[in-house]
């Protein structure tokens, strides 16, 4: 019996309030999952944590894009579609990088899943808010440490010119960027798996998103339930909330357990 735990992006700029992206909740959903690391320990034979990795310049950060009548970068939150595009409403700030992007939107559009957003610019490489919130690193540490283990560090994020919200893959992979393409060996990984907590931020988005994919790549309907959602240390992006009820609306439908800590933490005294 082989169990394992993923986390999502459990990183400062998510789960601090000061932090770039602060997901309401997440400082609460951090504790509990840091006693569920410290309880489990044990039980848990492999921990995976996926990180948001971003640069400054990228395609869903404002300096990227430029009002095509004022030239301003655009705020936060601001969702930017094809036709936009199309009509010169926004424009990159490269021009050279326009006719990509038109592409880009078009695919991502056809894929169906979140149109273009702006986010704060987070989860930078080398800054304060990409590091693993400090006290669930120390529980992390320590599941080393008395295991004799690795934890298996999984980063997304870094190529500029797509969207990563799911650690299997970008939502349009790059054909000539190796590291947006499916992550066959996570997913193999998982599948040798008996039990498979999922945990972290946001369930709206990066966390939704690494589930469904990993699902799909199962190829088998009926291993999606070796998938327990942690559902008290996950939570949405503020205004997105109805993303993560339809999230586990339709993967409880297709099999995926909803567990919460607290009952499991309860269970174990």
């Amino acid at each position: 019996m082989r169990t394992e735990l993923l986390v999502i992006d459990p990183q400062v700029d998510f789960c601090d309030p000061n932090g770039a992206l602060f997901v309401n909740g997440a400082v609460e959903d951090m504790q509990r999952l840091e006693k569920f690391v410290d309880a489990f320990a044990k039980k848990l034979d492999g921990i995976s944590v996926t990180l948001d990795s971003h640069h400054f310049n990228d395609v869903a950060h404002p300096s990227f894009w430029r009002s095509g009548s004022d030239g301003k970068n655009p705020d936060p939150f601001t969702i930017i579609t094809h036709q936009d595009i199309v009509d010169g409403v926004w424009t990159t700030t490269i021009p050279s990088l326009c006719n990509r992007m038109k592409d880009y939107t078009e695919a991502l559009e056809a894929g169906g899943r979140y149109p273009l957003c702006i986010w704060p610019p987070h989860c930078l490489i080398g800054s304060m808010g990409h590091q693993v919130v400090p006290s669930l690193f120390e529980s992390l540490k320590t599941w080393e440490a008395d295991r004799f283990k690795i934890v298996n560090y999984v980063t997304k994020g870094s190529n500029i010119f797509t969207e990563h919200y799911s650690a299997v893959q970008a939502e349009v992979p790059d054909p000539e960027d190796p590291s947006t393409q499916l992550n066959t060996s996570l997913i193999n990984q998982l599948l040798q798996v008996d039990v498979l907590y999922v945990a972290g931020e946001a369930g709206s988005h990066c966390l939704a998103n690494t589930v469904r994919d990993i699902a799909n790549a199962f190829n088998d309907e009926s291993a999606i339930s070796k998938i327990h959602l942690l559902k008290d240390a996950t939570s949405p992006v503020p205004g997105f909330e109805s993303n993560q009820e339809d999230f586990i609306k339709e993967m409880e439908a297709r099999g995926m357990v909803v567990e919460e800590i607290d009952n499991l933490l309860t269970l174990t005294v």
